[in-house]
């Protein structure tokens, strides 16, 4: 099992002073004792998420820090940009890291995020499986069809060439499967996270994810890579975990309850907007329950470790773990070594994955 750190703030309107510093040192951290990489988010116009409006911008300044982890985008916002754009930004970012990029794109779920190009928000699950393509090829040296300023055809490409000669690729889903049988069917990796679906849910879906990958018949045997955003606080005493993340990790549900639309509580559908008070409460309440008993790694080691076997057993490669959920930032770097710990258990080598 892979372990990584992912990065997704509740709250980007907090002190002025060291916003980024579970960020680097996070990233320095992880870096030093073989975890596999550090990703950022790709997220606009609201505090959630806020602190990390665009992730090549993060990615640069991880890349300073650090020498050998992955540097990851979870995710891009592909249908808001340009594939070109896409293409040269993360390509300065392989420079400065001496090729340890990677992309997971996403196909957006705000429409106030397309404020940026409202144009494709009605096709945006076709624009990001074009886009992967497009990203792909420029990355290779290849030269895209475009129209200039005065609507002349041009082939352009990038600058400066990537240090890698292909680009890691994965594909974010919240929960539809057909998203999953796509990433697979591109090639691409896959990046998920445990909001609005179980383990039941996502082994079935990881299956179907790893069908579309075998059918690709690829001759150098990739049967595809799975990673999944958890959150992750542990510590040595469980009763005490427990009582540290409620009130944090109960905010940032609450704060992230619109990722839950279309998903489902006992059998129901959920639509967040039309919830109570109340019921928000006890959706909260129940979801704290959930994620800490069943469904993040937090709590002790010995419990994590036990959830890392459950992961494992239903195809998952890798744990992104989710830090930056609302701790303070002293407590979050100080428990990085019990997660250390955990990644030293349950990876064979202890030394993160193979190159």
């Amino acid at each position: 099992m892979d372990f990584s750190l992912f990065y997704f703030a509740n709250d980007s309107t907090g002190a002025a002073d060291n916003r980024y510093e579970l960020l680097l040192e996070g990233a320095k951290f992880a870096d030093r004792n073989g975890f596999s990489a550090v990703w950022t988010p790709e997220r606009h116009f609201h505090p959630f998420g806020g602190l990390y409006p665009n992730p090549s911008v993060t990615g640069a300044a991880v890349a300073a820090v650090t020498e050998r982890i992955g540097i990851r985008a979870g995710s891009v916002v592909a249908p808001l940009h340009h594939p070109l754009r896409i293409a040269e930004e993360w390509s300065v970012v392989d420079n400065l890291s001496n090729g340890r990029v990677g992309l997971s794109f996403a196909s957006g779920w705000h429409a106030t995020d397309f404020a940026l190009r409202p144009e494709n928000y009605e096709n945006r699950r076709q624009i990001l499986l074009d886009q992967v393509e497009q990203v792909r090829a420029l990355w290779r040296g290849e030269r895209i069809a475009v129209t200039d300023g005065v609507g002349n055809e041009q082939r352009l490409g990038i600058y400066p060439p990537p240090v890698q000669p292909e680009l890691p690729v994965w594909v974010t889903s919240a929960g539809g499967v057909e998203t999953f049988r796509n990433a697979g069917r591109s090639g691409s990796g896959l990046l998920t996270h445990l909001l609005g679906q179980d383990l039941d849910d996502l082994a079935h879906k990881i299956a179907e994810y790893r069908k579309a990958v075998a059918a690709l018949g690829r001759p150098d045997g990739w049967t595809g890579h799975v990673a999944l955003m958890v959150h992750a606080f542990l510590g040595e005493d469980e009763d005490a975990v427990r009582e540290t993340v409620r009130a944090p990790l109960g905010d940032y549900l609450r704060s992230s309850l619109g990722l839950l639309l279309g998903s489902q509580l006992d059998g129901r559908r959920i639509d967040a907007s039309k919830l109570s008070p109340e019921d928000v409460d006890f959706i909260v309440a129940r979801s704290f329950d959930r994620y800490f008993d069943d469904g993040g790694l937090l709590g002790t080691v010995d419990k994590a470790e036990r959830m890392v076997e459950r992961f494992r057993a239903i195809g998952v490669d890798e744990v992104a773990c989710l830090i930056d959920f609302g701790l303070p930032t002293p407590a979050v770097l100080a428990s990085l070594e019990h997660l250390n710990r955990l990644r030293e258990r349950t990876t064979a080598d202890g030394e993160g994955p193979a190159s």
